[in-house]
Formats: structure tokens, C-alpha cells, sequence
């Protein structure tokens, strides 16, 4: 009797265990979705970013400091300052990096605020994954059986959703920008200093940087408040950036130890990857959605196609007892194995068979010289004894057959008023049979030169008839080389990305101008602003650039060019004679036309 107890509680352990693990798979199975509430791929996307990240550090170099030229040769490279220098160049990359992948998903975000109102409901609909399209479609049919007027408030909502967006993530590169300034034009003020007096220079520099940390956890503190308040995104930022601190007894122009230095680099460090981590989960929650779900009404048509030509296949297969697909296979390749002799294979032999032994045998043809001339002296020998016989004297043996030919002309005509009788007493009949010999000897003649022609064409006829072939391999050679150069960015090749990379000039001139209008007006935020963005700007141009230019033997010109448009103390006007020499000098810049 106590047997059946245990069993029973046996049986429901097993229930519960098998309950637990079928929710569990469950959940996994639906967080592979993408879907505008499930962070699993958002999760996921970060720490392969992050990884990226620390892979892409090891071999990408950022825009150089706008240090002495001298600096790198003197003895500062073996003391603090060396890591100093390296601070500063791991806090630009950070920047640029993380300046490229907010402009990436603030182009998109523009992108879909320009379009029309329609546009922007089909993207709140169609382009947020299935989980959105569900919901989207239910809240409209609701909405629209209740108040009537759900495609104007469908509209509000996506300019909302859009706008949010474009509001954080440019607020999140402005501060960033001015981060960016800020660093390099201290570095730029510090850099005569940082190489004669390091000693007294390192400490104030270390300051000025946590200073400028300092500026911007509050310049993004506000945005943190303000995305706080916002209920429309799917999760809170709980967490505040908070930065570490310097303590306040270093203060600026006291002599420091190589620990305190050591301390100051480490907590800039600590910030920086403080910095990276709540710019990654900002951003993510802002980012633009991802291909797969831009694109998953394409690719779910794409699966369902595919399903529904899986199943027709496996129709015709022998799986079910049915022979189609394997004759077709077997007429595809007889056709192929046609093709292939017809217009690759005999083509190609008989061409070879030309080029290297037509020449050495060539086979009799229709007409040989040796028969022409046989016949072009027995008409010579007629028209001479006709001649002679009709003038009634000798005729030189030198007489061309025109001459004679004459002189068998006129007797001709002459025989002719009387044909009847001459063809019966007088010469009409011999003269005909000259002009008949005449005319085979220039049948003969025609024949030779037309079989000469046709032979020295017989190659001709040959590369003809493998055309089709060489049509087909050369089109397949075009689309082999669209795909392995289908890489438009602008470190790429081609045309394309020959263009954005002048683009990305344009893009520096430009804001040039504008960082001196601004400067100009006395607005000093929006010029900083507006220098970090340049820097951004030449960064990705010297990324850009960088490979084609060694290539050609232009770098180092190239480069020194770059560094002086990102120099804050040079005038406006020479950098922008500087961006106008670079469009005309450097060949990776030149235009395809002129390049060719």
C-alpha cells in the first residue's frame, strides 16, 4: 500500500520537470523572434558589438593627434607620457566609433521622417518584425471600429515614434561632438608643452580630461531625464551615467607622482568604458530595427516559396516513387554536353586546327592556279592564230590577249551582219568559241579568288560559331565581378565608392564653413559642436583613403593634408584651399572621368 504513494508523487515530479523544460523551450523559441518587446537579440547584438569593438581596437588607428612632429622620437615615448598618448587616442577612437553608429541609425531615422505619411504607417506596420505587424493591425481595427479616425492618429503615432528618436540620438551626438572638440583642441594647447615640460603639463591635461568628463555626464544626464520621462519606449534607463572623479587634492600645476598618474589614467579608463556601455544601451534602444526584420514579409514570402517548391520537388523525386526530376536532370545535361561540344569545344579545335596546320595542309580546292593557266594560254594560242590569220601576217608573241582580243571583236562584228552565211563559210563560228574560252577563263579566275577568300575566312567561321559561348562566360564574368565588388562604402573600389569618398570631402568643406559661421555669431557650443563633427568627418575620410593613397604613393602628402584641416589654430581660408587642392591633385579623390 505504501507503493502507490511513491509512484504517484513520481508521475507528478515528472509532469512538473516535463512542464518546466516545455515552457523554457518555449520562451527561447519566441525570443528568436524579433519582435519589438523581446531584448534577446538586442542582448545578444551588444555583446558582439562590444566584441567587434575590442577586435576593431587592435587594428584601426583613429585621426592623428595634433601633436609636435618631433614628439614621437623623443624621449617621452618610454615614460607616462606614452600612455598618456594612448589614452587620448583610445578616447578618440571610442568617440568616432561611437559618433559612426549614431549617425548610422540617425540617417535612417531621417530617412523615414522624410518620407510621406503613408510611408511612415507602412513602416509601423510592415517593417517592426510580426510581433508589431499583430499588434499594429489589431489597434487599427480596433481603433477604426471605434472612433473612426485611427489612420490619422496611426500617422501621429509613427511621426512621434520617428521624431523620439531623431530627437535622442542627436542629442546624444551633439554632446558627443562637443566631447570630441573639446578633447582635441586641448590636446592641440597642451601638445608644445606635453614635449618640453611633461612633468607639469600631464597633470594639467589629466584635470582638463576629467573636467570634460565631468561636462558631458551632465550634458547626457539631461538627456537620461529626459528619455526617462518618455513612456513611450519599451524599457527605462534606471541607471544614470555616473563618472569617476578625480580627488580634489591633485589639483592643476602640482607636481605629480607616476602612482598618481597612473590613478588618473585609470579612472579615465574606467569612465571610458562607462561611457561605451550606456552609449551601447542608449543607442540600442534607439537604433534602427534590424534587416532581417525590415525585410521579414520578404523573406516569409521567401520561405513560404521556397516550402511550396520543396514540396514540389519532392513530388517529382524518386522519393515518391516518381522519375521526372532524374530525367530532367539527365535532358539538362545532354543540353549542356550539346552546347558545349557545338559551341566551346569544335569551335575551339577547329581554330586550332587552323592556326596550326591549315597553312601546312591545306586540302585541294575547288579551282587551282595550275588549271587557270591552262587556260589562259589556250586562249592566248586562238586569239594569236586568229589574229594572224585574220590580219594576214605575223603577230609578235608579246601581244597582249587585249589586243588580239581587238582584233577578234571586229571580225566579229563584221561576221555578224551576215550570220547565216558566216556561221556556215566564214569565221563567226570560230569567234565564238573564243569569246566562250573567254568567258571560262574568267569563271575560273572568280572561282579561285571566291575559294581563296572562303579559306582565308575559315577561322573566321569558327570563332562565329563560338560566340554564344564566349557571350555566356562573358556575362557570367560581368556578374561575378558586380558581386565581388559590390562593396559601395567608400574604403572600397569602384566608382561608387570613388564618389563617397568625395562626398566625404564635401561633407568636411562643408562644415568647415559652417564651424567659422558659427564661430563668427559668437555661438560657441554650436561651433564646438560643429568642429567635433568635422574631425568625425576627416576621421572617416582617412579611413577612406588611406589604402588607395599608399597605393598610389600619395599618403603621406595625403595625410599631412588631413591633419591640417583638423588643426584649430589654422584660418578658414587655408583649409579650404587645402580641401580644394585634395579634390583636384590626389588620385583616389579625382572624379572617374578625369581619372580615365
Amino acid at each position: 500500500m505504501e507503493v502507490v504513494p511513491a509512484e504517484s508523487n513520481e508521475s507528478k515530479d515528472l509532469k512538473t520537470l516535463f512542464s518546466f523544460y516545455s515552457s523554457y523551450l518555449w520562451n527561447r523559441v519566441v525570443g528568436f523572434f524579433p519582435s519589438s518587446g523581446s531584448n534577446f537579440l538586442g542582448k545578444i547584438s551588444n555583446l558582439y558589438r562590444q566584441a567587434a569593438r575590442a577586435g576593431y581596437r587592435s587594428r584601426r588607428k583613429c585621426l592623428p593627434l595634433p601633436l609636435p612632429s618631433n614628439s614621437l622620437d623623443s624621449s617621452l615615448v618610454m615614460t607616462e607620457a606614452s600612455r598618456v598618448y594612448e589614452v587620448l587616442e583610445d578616447i578618440l577612437e571610442h568617440i568616432f566609433l561611437n559618433l559612426h553608429n549614431i549617425q548610422k541609425n540617425l540617417q535612417f531615422w531621417q530617412s523615414r521622417a522624410e518620407g510621406s505619411n503613408a510611408r511612415k504607417m507602412y513602416f509601423m506596420i510592415f517593417e517592426r518584425g510580426p510581433w508589431a505587424f499583430i499588434d499594429g493591425t489589431v489597434q487599427l481595427i480596433r481603433k477604426c471600429v471605434a472612433e473612426g479616425s485611427s489612420m490619422q492618429q496611426l500617422c501621429h503615432f509613427a511621426s512621434y515614434h520617428i521624431s523620439e528618436r531623431i530627437d535622442v540620438l542627436s542629442c546624444l551626438k551633439h554632446a558627443l561632438a562637443i566631447f570630441l572638440a573639446q578633447i582635441y583642441m586641448e590636446v592641440d594647447r597642451f601638445g608644445e608643452e606635453l614635449f618640453k615640460d611633461p612633468d607639469n603639463s600631464l597633470p594639467s591635461l589629466l584635470v582638463t580630461i576629467n573636467g570634460l568628463f565631468s561636462n558631458l555626464e551632465a550634458s547626457i544626464g539631461h538627456l537620461h531625464a529626459m528619455s526617462q520621462s518618455d513612456s513611450s519606449l519599451e524599457e527605462s534607463y534606471s541607471i544614470p551615467l555616473l563618472f569617476e572623479m578625480l580627488p580634489k587634492v591633485n589639483q592643476e600645476g602640482s607636481q605629480w607622482t607616476d602612482s598618481e598618474v597612473r590613478v588618473a589614467i585609470n579612472l579615465i579608463y574606467q569612465n571610458l568604458r562607462k561611457l561605451d556601455s550606456y552609449i551601447s544601451d542608449l543607442v540600442a534602444k534607439h537604433r534602427k530595427p534590424r534587416k532581417i526584420t525590415l525585410n521579414w514579409i520578404h523573406y516569409t514570402c521567401g520561405a513560404v516559396g521556397l516550402s511550396v517548391c520543396s514540396m514540389w520537388v519532392l513530388r517529382h523525386s524518386s522519393l515518391m516513387g516518381s522519375s521526372d526530376i532524374d530525367r530532367w536532370i539527365r535532358e539538362a545535361r545532354d543540353s549542356t554536353v550539346s552546347f558545349f561540344n557545338d559551341h566551346v569545344e569544335q569551335p575551339l579545335l577547329s581554330i586550332r586546327d587552323e592556326l596550326f596546320e591549315t597553312f601546312r595542309k591545306r586540302h585541294k580546292g575547288v579551282m587551282e592556279p595550275e588549271e587557270i593557266l591552262l587556260t589562259s594560254n589556250s586562249l592566248h594560242r586562238m586569239l594569236l592564230a586568229f589574229s594572224e590569220q585574220t590580219k594576214g601576217q605575223k603577230i609578235p608573241e608579246n601581244a597582249s590577249d587585249q589586243e588580239m582580243l581587238e582584233i577578234v571583236m571586229a571580225r566579229y562584228e563584221k561576221e555578224l551582219m551576215h550570220p547565216i552565211q558566216n556561221l556556215l563559210n566564214g569565221e563567226l563560228a570560230r569567234a565564238l568559241l573564243i569569246q566562250v574560252q573567254k568567258l571560262k577563263l574568267d569563271i575560273e579566275t572568280a572561282m579561285l579568288e571566291l575559294d581563296q577568300i572562303l579559306k582565308a575566312n575559315e577561322i573566321n567561321f569558327a570563332i562565329l560559331a563560338a560566340l554564344p559561348a564566349f557571350f555566356l562566360s562573358l556575362i557570367l564574368l560581368m556578374l561575378v565581378r558586380a558581386w565581388l565588388k559590390q562593396d559601395t562604402r567608400a574604403e572600397g573600389r569602384g566608382r561608387i565608392a570613388r564618389l563617397q569618398r568625395r562626398l566625404l570631402l564635401v561633407e568636411v568643406e562643408k562644415r568647415i564653413v559652417q564651424y567659422q559661421i558659427y564661430v563668427d555669431q559668437g555661438q560657441e557650443k554650436e561651433a564646438q559642436c560643429m568642429f567635433g563633427l568635422v574631425l568625425y568627418s576627416l576621421d572617416r575620410l582617412y579611413h577612406a583613403v588611406e589604402r588607395h593613397a599608399k597605393a598610389t604613393g600619395e599618403w603621406q602628402c595625403l595625410r599631412q593634408d588631413i591633419i591640417d584641416l583638423g588643426k584649430p589654430g589654422l584660418q578658414t581660408s587655408y583649409k579650404l584651399i587645402v580641401t580644394s587642392r585634395m579634390d583636384r591633385i590626389y588620385d583616389c579623390l579625382l572624379p572617374s572621368v578625369k581619372r580615365q
